[in-house]
């Protein structure tokens, strides 16, 4: 590739666009044939509930939260992607009722074949989300590889009796979700060139802001369980918190906000790899209860891969209105999208 050329990173993936996560049907094989860990009284937050983030208590005032991600790109421009990847990273301390306190860069990187101003633009662009966390770079960790990969390791810090699960929601609780879905279809549209500026710009809004408004907001509210909405889609995470809860979801479709063009795209066939193995996933273990006359893309953008998205929060019903208003009011782009039911405990009913 001549460096005089544009350069386009989604080009250089060889994964198909969403930057997804490893299938959860694979992941699950995987870690099923690991040896169990030797149970520790301060590790709060394990592998047990795939929570967002795993939690070490250090005394009765403090606990660690520690999270990793990484991915390859998913928008061409070096600065958006690295404040993307950050954003993504961050997003598990958020999710956890965290404070981020430091970061560790990972970086992979084609040092012979792209301009080293491509990796400076992608750090500048992750630092910038960094410092607006509030938290701070310590180091890292860099190779040369043939395909760039960038993202963070995060250390946040919480109160062991404020820790957000996946696995505490109660029955009654209203969910409320803080961005829209619909990122894995439009992001495998871009390295088709299937979307205009205007749209590439907005999707990239979404996906680079941080969840420090919506969880600093949601910090005093009786907010049950919290997860966020990452690379197995809406669907796969919300079946993690009912299945972590021993309760059902219930999830009214036409309330969950969807992107711009989201639907039309689908019909034009982006839909990546990564959707498609979500919803084989969930159709497998007959998490999900569909409507009879729901169509299979409709089911596909619910399971969408999603890269730094929102947070799903189960709220007390008698403080979701207030919740809800406060956040929209901060400028998130939050909506009541279902709530929590005893009825099909561990399942999902979409409706």
């Amino acid at each position: 590739m001549s460096l005089a050329e544009p350069i386009k990173l989604t080009s250089l993936s060889t994964k198909g666009g969403c930057g997804c996560k490893i299938g959860p049907a694979d992941l699950m094989q995987v870690l099923r044939s690991l040896p169990p860990t030797v149970p520790n009284p301060d590790l709060l937050v394990g592998l047990d509930t795939s929570d967002d983030a795993g939690v070490y208590r250090l005394s009765d005032e403090l606990a660690l939260v520690q999270t990793v991600d990484f991915f390859t790109p998913i928008v061409d421009d070096p600065y958006s992607f690295g404040q993307i990847a950050a954003a993504n990273a961050l997003s598990d301390i958020y999710a956890m009722g965290g404070k981020p306190l430091t970061v560790l860069n990972i970086v992979a990187f084609p040092i012979s074949v792209l301009d080293k101003s491509i990796l400076a633009d992608i750090l500048r662009g992750a630092g910038d989300k960094v410092k607006e966390a509030g938290a701070t770079l310590v180091g890292g960790h860099s190779i040369d590889d043939k395909e760039p990969k960038f993202g963070l390791a995060v250390t946040g810090l919480v109160h062991p009796d404020k820790v957000r699960t996946n696995a505490a929601a109660r029955a009654g609780d209203k969910l409320i979700l803080t961005k829209p879905i619909g990122v894995g279809i439009l992001t495998t549209s871009i390295k088709k060139d299937q979307l205009s500026l205007e749209e590439t710009e907005r999707l990239t809004t979404v996906m680079s802001t941080l969840n420090k408004t919506a969880a600093e907001i949601m910090a005093p509210y009786g907010v049950h369980a919290c997860t966020d909405v990452t690379g197995f889609g809406l669907l796969g995470h919300a079946s993690e918190m009912a299945r972590g809860s021993g309760l059902g979801l219930i999830i009214r479709q036409e309330d969950v906000p969807v992107l711009p063009r989201v639907r039309e795209l689908a019909e034009k066939g982006f839909v990546p790899g990564g959707t498609k193995n979500n919803y084989a996933h969930l159709e497998g273990q007959g998490s999900i209860l569909y409507p009879e006359e729901m169509d299979q893309l409709s089911r596909y953008i619910l399971c969408d891969a999603v890269t730094s998205g929102g947070l799903l929060i189960a709220v007390a019903p008698e403080q979701s209105e207030e919740l809800l208003n406060e956040l929209k009011n901060a400028g998130v782009e939050a909506a009541l999208i279902g709530e929590v039911t005893e009825d099909h405990p561990g399942q999902i009913s979409v409706i």
